[in-house]
């Protein structure tokens, strides 16, 4: 709980300890004085930063003032605090421990500005100028590709078009059923404030029924109005998110079109160079027209959360991807494809220690970065994790993660710019911070250009030039 240094005078200070030292600050700069809470590290940023914390409806960063004196950083106790202070932009201090108000006269100041502005002179610059405008999506190509979310069913391949899908979320522990209910009706849950249905596209494609334990649910949007009507589809696994050139899409056999369920398959796509065969369904497609009748004159269970004042659709889609403990976001739009990571990459000779390798993906040499060494995250990954194919300026390149966790579309009102301390690197390749409602996890979000400065972005097109495609 936060102390508040309203009442104070001119001539008082807060006196605090750091390192076995005791210094002040003038009481009238502090703005609260909080507990010790998690922190979301801001990779490539100064030593002496933190990290980033959500306080009062902002984003505070929070700086170690025994990092910013140039000591070693004590173990945290419980009489740790963080110091708020209010200087045109707000600056969390972490501190030892808070000794209390005491007349200015014999306490030893601390000159913070000068600190400041030596571990963040750039970033104190840049807090001048407009934040920059948010990446946006890539021109079309030629070939018009196409955006699928895949998934399986029943051990078999299936896609949804990507600009159909809101998001992605696991299977509750408990769903409540619905009374009369047909069997592809599993039930519904609560979710974004309001109550979404869910239906078994196994049962809806005439499949057995599956165990749903590990189960995952794909959020669809009905109709061609945007935000109103959604539906959880759900599903035996998620696969990946691809985008497959127009002449790889085929229509599907008028035979073929309706099996033993009610789902219709549009069309039928040949991935990884025609090795694998994808089902596509569509979602205007996956109801006989009774049904998707009386689903889109319902109620729109979610008109107030995911529209605006003018029925537009509100806030960005981002792949959310997990290193470490920390959780980031990329823009869909700017995200070619997600891939398991390949057994093995082809090792290339004298490159940087951040690159792992190359790969060939449908006959393009793609080179794979090491995010984890990238961002400074400590420990091993756990498994091969999954490979985030993004164009970065023209080039292909693959960013290694742990795990690319969630599909997610998040609202405007809880994405804020971050706060510009953190050095040049840093502060570009982290724009916005989203605080996602619902669990409160603070998520940094990528300007995708900026994963890659121009001396790294030369030496990966030279390599990706240099390597002959499988």
């Amino acid at each position: 709980m936060g102390t508040a240094a309203a009442g104070v005078t001119a001539t008082e200070v807060l006196c605090f300890r750091v390192a076995a030292e005791t210094l002040a600050l003038p009481a009238a700069e502090v703005a609260e004085i909080i507990r010790l809470r998690p922190v979301t590290r801001l990779p490539q940023g100064p030593a002496s930063l933190l990290g980033l914390i959500a306080l009062r409806g902002g984003i505070l960063p929070v700086v170690s003032l025994a990092g910013l004196l140039g000591l070693a950083q004590a173990a945290a106790t419980p009489a740790a605090r963080i110091i708020v202070l209010q200087r045109g932009q707000r600056v969390g201090l972490l501190v030892d421990a808070v000794a209390g108000l005491a007349p200015a006269a014999g306490q030893r100041r601390l000159e913070l500005a000068p600190l400041l502005a030596r571990d963040f002179a750039q970033a104190l610059r840049r807090a001048e100028a407009p934040p920059p405008a948010p990446t946006a999506a890539p021109a079309a190509a030629p070939e018009q590709a196409l955006a699928l979310l895949g998934f399986t069913l029943a051990g078999q391949h299936y896609a949804l078009p990507l600009e159909r899908v809101l998001e992605v979320a696991r299977m509750p522990a408990e769903v409540t059923g619905l009374p009369a209910a047909d069997a592809a009706m599993t039930g519904v849950m609560q979710r974004r404030g309001g109550l979404l249905p869910l239906v078994s596209l196994r049962a809806l494609l005439g499949l057995p029924a599956p165990d749903r334990r590990e189960a995952r649910i794909i959020v669809a949007r009905l109709g061609g109005r945007p935000g109103g009507h959604r539906v959880g589809l759900v599903v035996d696994a998620l696969q990946a998110i691809w985008r497959v050139p127009g002449e790889a899409v085929e229509p599907v056999p008028a035979v073929l079109t309706r099996g033993a369920g009610e789902a219709r398959i549009e069309a039928i796509v040949r991935h990884d160079g025609g090795r694998r065969l994808v089902s596509i369904l569509s979602t205007e497609g996956l109801f006989d027209p009774a049904t998707a009748a009386r689903l889109l004159t319902g109620p729109d269970q979610d008109a107030h959360a995911m529209t605006s004042e003018d029925g537009t659709a509100e806030g960005q889609q981002f792949i959310l991807f997990r290193l470490g403990a920390e959780h980031y976001g990329l823009p869909v739009a700017t995200v070619d494809e997600v891939i398991r990571h390949p057994p093995a990459l082809t090792r290339v000779p004298r490159a940087p220690d951040f690159l792992l390798g190359v790969m060939t993906l449908r006959g393009r040499v793609v080179p794979v970065i090491d995010q984890r060494r990238r961002f400074e995250v400590a420990g091993q990954a756990g498994g091969r994790g999954r490979i985030i194919v993004v164009t970065v300026d023209g080039l292909q390149a693959g960013f290694a993660v742990d795990a690319a966790s969630e599909l997610r579309r998040i609202a405007a009102a809880e994405i804020a710019p971050v706060p510009a301390l953190g050095d040049e690197a840093g502060g570009q390749v982290f724009d916005r911070v989203a605080t996602l409602a619902g669990d409160g996890r603070m998520v940094l979000l990528i300007e995708p250009r900026a994963l890659l400065d121009r001396a790294e972005r030369d030496l990966l097109a030279g390599i990706a030039a240099a390597v002959p495609a499988a």
